[in-house]
Parts: C-alpha cells; sequence; structure tokens
C-alpha cells in the first residue's frame, strides 16, 4: 500500500477513521472527507499522532453531486488517480416505520446509495487507466437482512449492496477488484451520531446498548483491520461479527423463518407513539442521559465515542 492513493468516506469519526489510519500505517497517502471540517481537523489530528503519517481532508457533502465530482478532481490533482476508495460514510435513523417521512429514506439513499456509486464511477476512469485499483464499500448486515426500526438504513444499503457485487462482476478482468465488507454491530460509538423518531427516548435506549455490548458488538479496531487486509487481498465479501454471519447464513437457507424472528424482534421494540410527532428526528445527545441500565450498558460504546471523535462524546 506504500505510496498509494486513498480516499476514504466518512473519515472523520468512527469506522471510517480507522480504516484511514489502518490505510496510513500502511504507507498509503490518505484523504478523509466529511461534513463537518472540526471533526476532520481532529481526525487529521489523530492519524497523524498514532501512525507518524500526514492525512488529507476534504469537507464534502456527499449529498451533492457537484462537489462529488469537486472531491475526485481534487485529490485527483493533489495526489495523483485515487488507487483506493473506501465508501463508508453513513446515516442512521432509528424508529418504527409509522413514525418516518419521506425525506428519511431521501437522505439515506443519496448518502449511502447514491453517493458511493457516484464516487465509484468517478474514480473508476482512473483506476481503469492505471489497471489497477480497489473499492471497498462498506455495507451492513442490514444490507442483507432488514433490521426492524432502521428501514431507511436497511433500504440503502440493500441497494448499496447490490451495487457492490453486481459491479464487482462487471469489472472481472480490468485490474480493480470490489470488496463487499458486510459488518454487524460494531463499539464505534456510532449511537451518538445516530437520529432517532417515534418514542425516541426508548429507540436511543436499546439502540445504544446493542451498538456497546461486546457479545453483540465487536471491536472497531480489528473491524477495521480485517476490511483494510480483505480489500488488499481483493476479497469479494466479508461478513464481520459472528451473530452477522449466522443471521446471513440462517436467511440464506431459511429466509421465512428469518423473516418470522424478525417480526417478533420488531413486536419486542418500542411503538411509534403519539402520530403528532411522526417524521420527527432529533440526536442522540437529546436522549443521551436516560435510565441508570441503559447508561452501565452504554459504557463500552461510550468510551468508543470519546477515542474515535463521535459527536456528542465528554
Amino acid at each position: 500500500m506504500k505510496g498509494r492513493v486513498a480516499l476514504v468516506t466518512g473519515g472523520s469519526r468512527g469506522l471510517g477513521l480507522l480504516i484511514a489510519r489502518e490505510l496510513a500505517g500502511l504507507g498509503a497517502r490518505v484523504t478523509i472527507c466529511a461534513r463537518d471540517e472540526e471533526e476532520l481537523a481532529r481526525a487529521a489530528a489523530l492519524i497523524r499522532r498514532d501512525t507518524g503519517r500526514p492525512v488529507s481532508w476534504e469537507q464534502c457533502d456527499l449529498g451533492d453531486a457537484q462537489a462529488i465530482d469537486a472531491l475526485v478532481a481534487e485529490v485527483t490533482k493533489r495526489h495523483g488517480p485515487v488507487e483506493i476508495l473506501v465508501n463508508n460514510a453513513g446515516i442512521i435513523t432509528v424508529g418504527p416505520v409509522e413514525s418516518l417521512d419521506v425525506d428519511a429514506f431521501r437522505r439515506a439513499i443519496e448518502t449511502m446509495f447514491m453517493a458511493p456509486m457516484r464516487l465509484t464511477l468517478g474514480v473508476l476512469p482512473g483506476m481503469r487507466e492505471l489497471g489497477d485499483g480497489r473499492v471497498i464499500n462498506v455495507t451492513s448486515i442490514g444490507g442483507r437482512i432488514p433490521a426492524p426500526h432502521l428501514l431507511p438504513y436497511d433500504c440503502a444499503k440493500f441497494a448499496a449492496t447490490g451495487f457492490s457485487e453486481g459491479l464487482r462482476a462487471e469489472l472481472a478482468g480490468s485490474g480493480v477488484s470490489v470488496t463487499t465488507a458486510v459488518p454487524g454491530l460494531m463499539r464505534t460509538g456510532s449511537h451518538r451520531a445516530a437520529r432517532f423518531t417515534g418514542r425516541r427516548s426508548r429507540e436511543y435506549a436499546w439502540f445504544a446498548a446493542a451498538a456497546s455490548l461486546p457479545l453483540v458488538s465487536m471491536d472497531a479496531e480489528r473491524a477495521a483491520r480485517l476490511i483494510v487486509r480483505a480489500g488488499i487481498r481483493r476479497r469479494p465479501e466479508l461478513v464481520l461479527t459472528a451473530v452477522a454471519k449466522v443471521a446471513v447464513r440462517a436467511h440464506g437457507l431459511a429466509p421465512a423463518t428469518t423473516t418470522r424472528a424478525l417480526s417478533l424482534a420488531a413486536r419486542l421494540l418500542p411503538s411509534a407513539g403519539s402520530p403528532a410527532k411522526s417524521g420527527e428526528a432529533s440526536g442522540a445527545s437529546e436522549h443521551a442521559k436516560g435510565t441508570p441500565w441503559t447508561d452501565r450498558v452504554a459504557v463500552p460504546g461510550e468510551r468508543a465515542a470519546r477515542r474515535w471523535n463521535e459527536p456528542g462524546a465528554s
């Protein structure tokens, strides 16, 4: 990876920051992008502190097609054609379908499907000309099995997974490989960046707990190492966490049974609440001080949030 030009979206915090750190540690010339300039500057400083290598950063709203074109042009001008693209940026809205509006789906599709598609098409000509390149698409178990109360996220990740797998088939023999990373829950502190609808405090409680429990979630540093390794080795797919592997296999063998299990899980989650609150979403900071039980269970996730630059962590 030494000297290779890498671009990591959503690289200012969480898993994206850790993937960028892995690539920088291997000698790649890394550029990270995200929407928040202050987060980007902090992330670049963290990576330089840990690896001793400088990291470039570009502020970019991936929902803007022109901004994506400008991002590819700037990275190419500064470093040369992108040789490693990691599509990692994502947004999470948590809540029952009754509390969601069309805009929640639009934002999810724009960020987690349209943006990776546009970026990939933007860097592909350079990769084809070089006869070499790696595209790593960070999708989710939610792109294989529709997790309850995450429907906009699920829809976008299903689309991203289909794009990633289809793209690998189309690029066979071109020298450009595509790796589909399918992680389950990871301890990145991502619950801090999520948006919540419906009975928002209750939604925050279950999501923060699930994203923090060691037996359910995975250490994010290990996940980043495995994802980068899979991309380097041009693996077609990587499914992360034991729970995710079991779920993917179960769904493949018995989809109807899996769907019934997901239906049961959905019934155990909070109901939508007042119809007047439908479509309203708020950030985790408004709900982060829940019950003492929630606070105790979420300790590993909170620790990860402080380490990996998640918003609102203290």
